[in-house]
């Protein structure tokens, strides 16, 4: 497969298994990069792109950033409070201003589901979606499989078990559409207040009790409670939670052997999961954040025409570029 079939990244939901699978193949390539002196190939020059967060981020923000500037495009950042949104401006008008400016691609952060999608309708930039409501994450997704396919040597057959805030969490939709096309057999457990109605359809098992839901799994990702998006309150008490869905030493212990520990951050210490977990030898929750760096690499070079061989340089002409001072 040479390319991707749009030229942007609205979700996983849709995606083929041959399309995640060469962001996938890409990231590893690129993965390289950030181990050299000077972090930089020239793959981007020359285009623009511009990170839109209307909601807080550290580790995406920053992730998408660094992937920007080892590629070598033009960055500007732009946030909600530092726009003209905060004066009334609409989301189109701000999108088709940038779009004005001749900016090439948008990755954008919204607290509304489908954001991403309205402006991929409007707009002839490719748009990356770093987040929408409680939809999708799809680059999260990616990173997560990214990170699982380093740690056990591949993603058809293995048991993902998510666990947590699964009815608000985007990372677990982006997680199910992306594992379930690759094959992976999909838990999702957490207290039934925040199991969404019919995920099953998804092609999940559902499991509310913890120690089951963990017994066989290569792999459990952690989500923590967005307290933010919930209206109403789901769950007696961050200290009950903690007892009866918290990933602590003694659940460790009961794991399988070889199985790992995810978290896509930022972590409630304490509730979702112990201190002695997260900073444990099974946990790869900082591999994760390195393998982001990656895999948003990959999906911009692949988005901006990289794909295609016939318009850009190949990976292995991009990445056997060394970097040098010169690269600017």
């Amino acid at each position: 497969m040479s390319g991707l079939r749009s030229k942007h990244l609205l979700g996983l939901e849709g995606m083929t298994a041959e399309e995640i699978n060469l962001i996938l193949d890409t990231a590893a390539s690129f993965k390289e990069i950030s181990e050299r002196p000077v972090k930089k190939v020239p793959a981007l020059r020359g285009k623009t792109v511009v990170n839109l967060f209307f909601e807080v981020s550290t580790r995406t923000r920053a992730s998408f950033e660094l992937a920007e500037k080892r590629l070598s495009a033009d960055t500007v950042n732009i946030s909600k409070a530092g726009s003209s949104v905060a004066k009334g401006e609409s989301l189109r008008d701000t999108a088709e201003n940038l779009q004005a400016m001749k900016i090439d691609v948008i990755v954008i952060r919204h607290g509304s589901a489908g954001a991403p999608h309205f402006l991929a309708s409007i707009l002839d930039a490719s748009i990356v979606n770093a987040g929408d409501g409680s939809h999708e994450h799809p680059t999260q997704g990616l990173l997560d499989m990214f990170t699982l396919r380093e740690k056990l040597g591949g993603i058809e057959g293995k048991r993902v078990t998510i666990i947590g805030d699964i009815a608000h969490s985007r990372v677990a939709r982006s997680n199910i559409f992306g594992l379930v096309t690759l094959g992976a057999h999909v838990t999702v457990c957490g207290p039934p207040t925040m199991i969404p109605p019919r995920i099953e359809e998804l092609g999940v098992r559902v499991e509310t009790d913890l120690n089951r839901a963990i017994g066989e799994a290569d792999a459990v990702n952690v989500l923590r409670i967005q307290l933010e998006r919930q209206k109403v309150n789901l769950f007696p008490s961050l200290a009950e939670y903690a007892v009866v869905y918290g990933i602590n030493r003694e659940r460790l212990a009961a794991m399988k052997p070889g199985s790992i520990v995810m978290h896509p951050g930022p972590i409630n210490r304490g509730v979702e999961i112990t201190q002695e977990v997260a900073d444990g030898d099974r946990a790869v929750i900082l591999e994760q954040v390195t393998n982001g760096v990656a895999v948003r690499m990959a999906v911009l070079y692949l988005l901006c025409e990289g794909g295609s061989k016939d318009k850009s340089p190949s990976i292995e002409d991009v990445v056997g570029e060394k970097s040098d001072s010169r690269v600017n």
